[in-house]
């Protein structure tokens, strides 16, 4: 029997995601969020949901501070759903709270686009989410998923690769 539960997949421990966030700082947009009542549960805790919607603001800010407006890429006839989401929860955040939320999109492939997170206290000293998100392109016409990004969507994310380096 042991031998099958050290067969099974395992996460990574919580301390080398910790480390792999918290010191990975370069090339990070910043995002800043206060909590506020709305953000939180009875016992005044971040509801987990309010991380995920926090993930989207950062990344169409993101955007937006390369010159790309979200509503320019759907006027192009792109849309970029989220089809894939990984997120890990470390430490709680509460009202009144101050946090930053971190992204960078990490590689495109394809029609994928993938995007890493962060949630940190402004100190940088506690993590309290980190994340990974993968966004397709979507033809808005045809309801399907693009064969490849349209030229002018790969050029924005070349720019924002760019901006990476």
């Amino acid at each position: 029997m042991s031998e099958e539960k050290s067969q099974q997949p395992q996460l990574a421990p919580t301390g080398t995601i910790d480390n792999q966030y918290l010191h990975a700082s370069e090339n990070w947009f910043e995002y800043p969020v206060r909590v506020q009542p709305h953000h939180t549960d009875y016992a005044g805790v971040v509801w987990h949901g309010a991380y995920i919607a926090w993930m989207e603001e950062a990344r169409i800010e993101c955007l937006r501070s390369i010159g790309i407006e979200y509503t320019d890429l759907v006027a192009l006839g792109c849309e970029l759903p989220v089809v894939e989401m990984s997120i890990r929860y470390h430490q709680v955040l509460q009202l009144g709270k101050a946090a930053v939320v971190k992204t960078r999109m990490e590689e495109v492939t394809g029609v994928r686009i993938n995007w890493n997170y962060a949630i940190q206290s402004i100190d940088g000293q506690d993590l309290h989410v980190s994340a990974k998100v993968t966004l397709v392109a979507m033809d808005r016409e045809k309801g399907k998923i693009m064969r490849q990004l349209p030229p002018r969507v790969k050029e924005v994310f070349a720019r924002l690769s760019a901006s990476k380096k």
